[in-house]
């Protein structure tokens, strides 16, 4: 008995580690408040990453500032209002980007996505693709959610291109919610039901 009841343990252990936090060339991981401030501030100077993550103001973050942002996210994580991960390089754990959900209804298992990838360089390599794999996991599976949602303006249709593929579709389009540059554009709700889900995208 004892034999079977290491084997079992052995292998839930080796499919959480796979599975829940590594993917080919990324892993999910917590904020590292040494280094973390520093890579993320360089990245609020880039306006079109700053588009493509949410519509607040635009404006560069100063490593004190991201250290109280990241104080924030560390108390709603444990008030369960919040999951938020770092992506990171799996082989040296430099900073990628990051993923999160928000607006999180335990009651109904709905909750919001965000995600980012912060250097322009670092986009376009499938970084996003894996994290974005590994969370859905971990949301469909792990914290027995049963639907997410995702918001994309058209002036981004490689990010609505990337969420269609994993299986979200349109459901609400808020016309010309988005004012930038002088030019509107429309606010595209998105979303994605566990039962929709496919675990081997």
């Amino acid at each position: 008995m004892t034999k079977l009841k290491y084997f079992f343990e052995k292998d839930i252990t080796v499919a959480i580690e796979q599975q829940l936090f590594e993917g080919k060339d990324i892993r999910l991981g917590p904020i590292d408040f040494e280094v973390d401030p520093a890579v993320e501030s360089g990245w609020t100077h880039d306006l079109r990453y700053l588009r493509a993550i949410g519509r607040e103001l635009a404006r560069p973050l100063s490593q004190a500032m991201l250290k109280k942002k990241y104080e924030g996210i560390e108390k709603s994580m444990e008030e369960r209002s919040l999951i938020y991960y770092t992506i990171r390089h799996k082989q040296d754990g430099g900073l990628l980007g990051f993923i999160r959900l928000d607006w999180i209804e335990w009651t109904h298992g709905a909750a919001t996505l965000k995600m980012g990838i912060g250097e322009a360089n670092q986009r376009s390599k499938g970084y996003g693709s894996q994290a974005l794999n590994l969370f859905l996991h971990i949301a469909f599976v792990e914290l027995n959610l049963y639907r997410l949602g995702a918001q994309v303006g058209t002036d981004n249709p490689g990010a609505l291109r990337f969420f269609e593929r994993f299986g979200f579709v349109e459901e609400v389009r808020r016309r010309k919610a988005l004012l930038r540059d002088g030019q509107t554009y429309d606010l595209i709700m998105l979303g994605l039901l566990r039962d929709e889900w496919n675990p081997g995208e």
